[in-house]
């Protein structure tokens, strides 16, 4: 009587080999770092920009600016997995927009993802925490003065006729311009270009914050604004580390560059404003750390670290020329009150980063990244490799890329903002912005209970507080 067959993978230890709840397909170490990249986005937003914009706008705009960006974050992902998703990576409908569907089914949540040896349900989720900073993004356009209920309105319209169109077009593997060869390794044309387009665009829509706050408006918190940067900075190790879908040698040379280009831009920045100002600016140094951070992105794992610091160069350099010099000489610019400057810091740094990705990206590492030899070319490389010709197509792809994704942005956020004022006003009244989060949502970022003028406002006295005694008529009395 003949044995019985070993059974399949009897050479793996126990907890490699596949069963229901780890098929052949799925890599845990890749599905493993894929929620780490993941996890390390969303602390991007949640905390991360909540503290950022929280410390980095006057006191009376602080809960408002940071509940803005809290309430995106959970409004993006439930539209997400009813049909962000779909839209954005499912099935084609046309070479720009994918079909509508939900993403909450289990037989396709576990199953495997478009790209990637994981499950849709984890690529489902990698890929909300990018849509939901992009539109954290562009509410830092519009602090200190767009109408909270038009901003409920505003991030399901956008993120359903704007981000889902730029993300289909450039990611899907089946997108127009994913399909000619863009290289856009992590966001910078999805995210990075777009927030700054649609941001500005939605800025001029609401118009701008009062006179004096235009002219006034210092951080309430800087140290609690550090705070906020330095969670988005070492979040964008995941940003940009997790989109090779793979624990893999591409997923480290992207975090490296990445942190490279950030701290060079950084310096950048700081050098600059110490020869025009005579100051080493705070503030200053966190716009060249964004800067940085956006323009590597969409090259993070397809150059070389000497690119990456020629890129850090050009992002401490060129978005703070058209932020202090620039700006200061256009009526357009300075007509609109782009309240965290988000056209300069993301618009301006997102389209150099594409344009210098069609610049510097090396074939090989492209290859590392997108499977497909000497499809993708930087023009440098094309003209040392006598491939010309190549170069100047990704070049000119690249610069397709940004008007795509300029038009796209503008007419999509002026018609979204068109349509909502049809409903709800896009701006605060004159008398609500003049207090600010009092009037917005009846709270205070630093009030405390029994002192000042919430203990005015409130009636109750300070014994009533601590021992919790009854609000009878007499206490009240106390109080005034």
């Amino acid at each position: 009587m003949s044995s019985a067959p070993p059974p399949p993978y009897f050479w793996l230890p126990k907890n490699l080999q596949p069963n229901d709840a780890n098929p052949e397909w799925m890599n845990k170490g890749d599905n493993a770092w894929q929620l780490t990249a993941a996890t390390l986005v969303g602390l991007q937003s949640v905390p991360g920009l909540i503290i950022l914009y929280g410390g980095a706008v006057k006191k009376k705009w602080a809960v408002n600016s940071a509940f803005m960006a809290l309430y995106a974050f959970a409004s993006v992902l439930v539209c997400w997995v009813c049909w962000g998703y779909q839209l954005s990576f499912g099935n084609e409908l046309i070479p720009i927009w994918g079909k509508i569907n939900v993403a909450l089914e289990q037989k396709y949540l576990l199953s495997q993802a478009f790209t990637g040896n994981f499950p849709n349900a984890t690529m489902v989720f990698f890929q909300f925490v990018f849509a939901a900073i992009t539109l954290i993004l562009i509410a830092g356009a519009v602090l200190g003065r767009m109408n909270f209920y038009a901003w409920m309105l505003f991030v399901p319209l956008w993120l359903t006729f704007s981000y889902t169109f730029g993300a289909y077009t450039i990611w899907s593997l089946n997108g127009w311009l994913s399909s000619a060869g863009i290289i856009d390794y992590s966001g910078g044309y999805v995210i990075h270009l777009s927030s700054g387009v649609a941001g500005f665009t939605a800025a001029y829509w609401v118009g701008p914050r009062l006179t004096k706050d235009r002219q006034n408006f210092p951080p309430n918190n800087i140290l609690l604004m550090l705070a906020g940067a330095g969670l988005l900075w070492m979040g964008w190790t995941g940003f940009n580390g997790g989109d090779p879908y793979a624990a893999s040698i591409d997923a480290s040379l992207a975090v490296l560059n990445t942190h490279v280009c950030t701290a060079t831009s950084l310096l950048t920045w700081l050098i600059l404003d110490i020869v025009f100002f005579g100051k080493a600016s705070v503030i200053g140094v966190v716009q060249g750390m964004i800067t940085g951070l956006v323009c590597i992105t969409p090259a993070a794992g397809v150059v070389q670290g000497w690119a990456a610091i020629l890129m850090g160069l050009c992002s401490g350099a060129i978005p703070w020329f058209t932020m202090m010099v620039v700006h200061k000489k256009s009526q357009l610019l300075q007509r609109v009150d782009d309240t965290m400057a988000v056209f300069h810091t993301h618009a301006v740094a997102g389209s150099l980063g594409g344009i210098l990705t069609g610049l510097f990206a090396e074939p090989n590492l492209c290859n590392l990244f997108y499977g497909k030899p000497g499809s993708y070319t930087g023009l440098f490389y094309g003209f040392h490799n006598s491939k010309a010709r190549d170069g100047f197509r990704q070049i000119g792809l690249q610069l397709i890329g940004v008007l795509f994704v300029v038009a796209l942005n503008v007419v999509s956020t002026s018609l979204i903002c068109l349509l909502i004022q049809l409903v709800v006003p896009l701006r605060m009244t004159e008398e609500d912005m003049e207090v600010g989060d009092e009037a917005a949502h009846g709270e205070e970022a630093y009030a405390i209970w029994g002192q000042g003028e919430r203990l005015e406002n409130s009636r109750i006295s300070v014994n009533d507080v601590e021992l919790g005694a009854p609000r009878t008529k007499e206490s009240r009395l106390e109080t005034t």
